[in-house]
């Protein structure tokens, strides 16, 4: 094992009458066609990841894609039928009852799409509620409840039931209860996806905020790509319990491994994502020449300059060192090679 905060090592979940004799059978890897006239459900297949410390790792799909399922195998909700996953190098499946359920109590924050905050208890009481499952006594966890509520800026609706909020204000309730416990990993199951786009930006810019000041490690759900650019260090991309990649956004729109990834990501608006950095060769060029530009400026910023130019464009680094050389034909490639 590595440095990862979480690792998983061919995953599977299987539903059906017997999913780990049918694995067993199959050699540990069956295909989707041999899945399928089984007639089992693939809910998960074949899953391999990592996750970083203080990284965010984006898993995104379609309905159906297993995105979902996957992240409560992470956190043992629900019982893979086969493979490994590690939190902290702990082997999670061989856990015993009590000791996940001390794991999710202690290292593991949950936000799902729904916000099930209890509606006779007010913010205060909601939030502090994981706090007193733990046993900490009514004025630390209060205590706590407050520096939480001041963090996602509530302050003033400590004495609010949930019917009094908005539904921004409800998830917000929602994302400090599962702050409370100060986790070491925060699951995030499509938090936002209910929210009008207004809402729905004010919150992914307040998370960022508490992710800038909190460094946890995140798993973030989402099937919309715009909010997966936006949030995510890596993207994993899942079709029928497949990642069928992970990387940055920048290595799935530049190097889709399948048509599915290059679909899933053709309207992006490429100019605005992509920097220099992305699309540069890293050896400098000896006929470069004309002005620099900064590997960390976005394409859409110097994409005239580029078109424009001839000869290969040298790149710098913010002291002013040459990382590499820009050339009129791979920001040509970059925005439009993967397009119809």
């Amino acid at each position: 094992m590595g440095e990862e905060k979480i690792s998983c090592r061919k995953v599977w979940k299987l539903y059906g009458r017997d999913p780990e004799g049918f694995l067993r059978t199959h050699g540990g890897a069956p295909d989707i066609a041999a899945v399928r006239a089984a007639g089992y459900i693939p809910a998960v297949r074949d899953v391999s990841l990592e996750v970083m410390p203080s990284e965010i790792l984006v898993i995104m799909g379609l309905s159906g894609s297993g995105k979902s399922t996957l992240v409560r195998c992470l956190s043992r909700l629900i019982e893979p039928t086969a493979g490994e996953i590690f939190f902290d190098g702990q082997d999670l499946l061989k856990a015993s009852a009590k000791e996940m359920i001390e794991l999710r109590r202690h290292k593991m924050g949950m936000v799902f799409q729904h916000f099930a905050l209890l509606p006779h208890r007010t913010v205060l009481q909601n939030i502090a509620f994981p706090l007193e499952v733990q046993g900490v006594a009514r004025a630390a966890r209060e205590a706590r409840a407050r520096e939480i509520i001041a963090l996602v800026g509530l302050e003033g609706r400590e004495t609010y039931y949930p019917r009094e909020l908005s539904g921004g204000q409800q998830q917000r309730v929602g994302i400090a209860r599962s702050l409370a416990i100060e986790p070491d990993v925060w699951f995030l199951d499509e938090p936002f996806s209910a929210l009008d786009p207004l809402i729905r930006r004010e919150m992914q810019d307040e998370f960022l905020r508490l992710q800038q000041m909190l460094k946890k490690t995140i798993v973030f759900i989402t099937h919309d790509f715009d909010e997966a650019i936006r949030l995510a260090d890596r993207i994993a991309i899942m079709k029928e319990g497949e990642v069928v990649q992970c990387g940055t956004a920048a290595e799935l729109i530049t190097n889709p491994a399948t048509d599915y990834v290059r679909e899933f990501t053709k309207d992006v608006s490429r100019e605005k994502l992509l920097t220099v950095r992305d699309v540069m060769e890293d050896a400098a060029a000896e006929d470069a020449s004309g002005p620099s530009i900064a590997a960390d400026e976005k394409i859409s910023a110097v994409a005239k300059t580029v078109l424009e130019t001839d000869s290969p464009i040298r790149v710098v680094d913010s002291q002013g060192a040459g990382v590499g050389t820009l050339r009129r034909a791979r920001v040509i490639d970059a925005l439009f090679g993967g397009r119809e």
